[in-house]
């Protein structure tokens, strides 16, 4: 009997959240964990994200949803507008975590992440490179064509409707 995936997902939340809310749909967390345990086998779920002291619930939610939250400080630009870029501490956490994952799932349509992702390929530690939008994504991805499920499709699996 073979051992069972151990996966992480490293989610870069602002790509996601812009790439599915620009689709005119809002994404369930809770939904999407789920998702990435059934399909992927991902036990542990990074989510990158800058921190607002505002958001504390959306926080909490996903923390409970299964989430590991890693935060980047935010600054304010002039215009009100809060900067928080995370590609660094995804790619810093995703090699820190290199030794304790079988593979790993990248959700983001960034082409910041191209040398994160074709390293792992050549590694074979890439799972699934998952892009919020097939409409809206780096060019830079394309030649991971085979390894891309963009999350278009997914509206009626993983769209949040209001309880």
């Amino acid at each position: 009997m073979s051992k069972p995936e151990n996966n992480y997902a490293f989610i870069d939340s602002q790509n996601l959240n812009l790439g599915i809310r620009e689709q005119g749909w809002t994404l369930d967390f809770k939904r999407f964990r789920r998702y990435l345990k059934d399909k992927y086998s991902v036990t542990n779920a990074f989510i990158f994200i800058g921190y607002v002291n505002t958001h504390q619930n959306l926080y909490t939610s996903l923390q409970r949803d299964g989430y590991i939250l890693i935060f980047k400080p935010t600054l304010y630009l002039p215009t009100g507008k809060v900067k928080g870029n995370v590609d660094a501490e995804l790619v810093l956490h995703t090699m820190i975590e290199y030794p304790n994952y079988d593979k790993a799932v990248i959700v983001s349509g960034d082409g910041d992440f191209h040398c994160l992702i074709e390293y792992l390929k050549n590694q074979n530690k890439l799972r699934r490179l998952i892009v919020p939008d097939h409409n809206n994504f780096s060019s830079l991805l394309r030649k991971f064509a085979k390894d891309i499920l963009f999350m278009n499709d997914l509206r009626n699996k993983l769209e949040f409707k209001k309880r």
